[in-house]
């Protein structure tokens, strides 16, 4: 039997690739013979650079930049093996994760950290960057970034901005005269796992904003703020950013990188598919293992269950999928060609405990499905 593994990372607990490990080991206790194929994915989140630099046979590089709050902090990204591909995660730079739950504050946290990744990666050479824009903790549209590659935002007395999503409302011009010239020489590829607007009840601010720290009072700020923002962009660069889907992903860093760096936003599981070559091993194998850290109804909206569900569809192999939570909804991802879905919990836990044993319970459920698929 040949089986692939195609999990996500669970978000705080582990990565993609601990995921599959824990996977394969559940299926050799029983079928020690079976051929097992690791392909951790991520859809632009958190993972990303470890899911491609690891199919490609890339090189993980380290960076100290700085993070959402303004403090030092080191951040990986990675050269894919074709040497001239970056591959960053916004996350590691400008993450939610970086900011402890009390200090969380979108009006004041930045994406320049993320505009440092980029501009070593343009250092080293890269001519083609790949940015996946998941998990932040910003909602400044990407100026920090913007900051950090050599674009000027200024007041109406000519004075540069500060950092943070609070500054947008002050913007009355926007000078790219410094971008960084080797920025005209790359394709950037951007993997995006929403299409949210930028701004309005679907927008970066509405949706996003409470999760990053935002009260009411602070939402309906930032996104005049990102109104604001989007009506000098189109002023100034003559690019229309507000309500193109996916400008507000990342707290606006979607419209900006649309905007400055002339990113193309695509689908982040699809683009992860289709580098690490998921199809080819889809097309001759017996059954796919999947997973995330909550099946809902949001999987549907380019989570990797779902985009692997519907990929193995096509090649007629059923797919299982686990996670330690699951939503009375996910019975419509049978639909989307996921045949069976697990919870891998042992009964009513805490967060915390289930996070801290999510490795021997992956292994623990895939050794008992594996026991009923061998009975068979």
């Amino acid at each position: 039997m040949r089986i692939v593994l195609a999990p996500d990372s669970f978000k705080g607990s582990l990565t993609a690739s601990r995921v599959a490990e824990s996977m394969e080991r559940g299926i050799k206790k029983v079928l020690p013979q079976a051929q097992t194929v690791k392909m951790p994915l991520s859809d632009g989140g958190e993972g990303l650079v470890d899911a491609l630099v690891g199919a490609t046979g890339g090189e993980m590089r380290r960076e100290p930049i700085t993070g959402p709050l303004g403090e030092p902090v080191e951040a990986c990204w990675g050269v894919l093996g074709d040497g001239k591909t970056g591959v960053i995660e916004m996350a590691a730079a400008s993450g939610l994760l970086l900011v402890p739950r009390e200090k969380r504050n979108p009006m004041l946290t930045t994406t320049y950290g993320t505009g440092e990744l980029i501009r070593a990666a343009l250092q080293y050479g890269c001519s083609r960057l790949i940015i996946g824009i998941g998990g932040s903790a910003t909602n400044d549209g990407g100026m920090g970034m913007a900051q950090a590659l050599g674009v000027k935002f200024l007041d109406e007395k000519g004075e540069s901005l500060g950092a943070g999503g609070g500054e947008l409302m002050r913007l009355s011009r926007i000078d790219s005269s410094g971008l960084h010239p080797d920025l005209q020489k790359v394709s950037i590829r951007v993997a995006c796992d929403v299409n949210n607007p930028l701004t309005g009840p679907q927008g970066a601010a509405a949706v996003y904003g409470p999760q990053k720290g935002a009260d009411t009072a602070m939402v309906s700020m930032l996104d005049a703020g990102l109104q604001h923002f989007a009506a000098i962009i189109g002023q100034d660069l003559g690019i229309e950013v507000e309500h193109t889907p996916g400008a507000g992903a990342a707290g606006g860093l979607g419209a900006g990188l649309m905007a400055f760096l002339r990113g193309q936003l695509t689908p982040g599981i699809d683009l992860v598919m289709d580098l690490v070559g998921l199809d080819r091993e889809l097309a001759d194998c017996d059954l796919v293992f999947t997973g995330e850290g909550r099946l809902d109804a949001q999987s549907t909206f380019g989570k990797v269950p779902v985009g692997v569900g519907r990929r193995a569809r096509k090649y007629g192999v059923p797919v299982i999928a686990l996670a330690g939570s699951i939503a009375a909804e996910a019975e419509t991802l049978h639909q989307e060609g996921i045949t069976a879905c697990f919870s891998i919990t042992t009964g009513p836990i805490s967060l915390e405990e289930a996070m801290q044993n999510a490795a021997q319970n992956m292994e623990r459920t895939i050794t008992e499905i594996m026991r009923i698929i061998n009975s068979l």
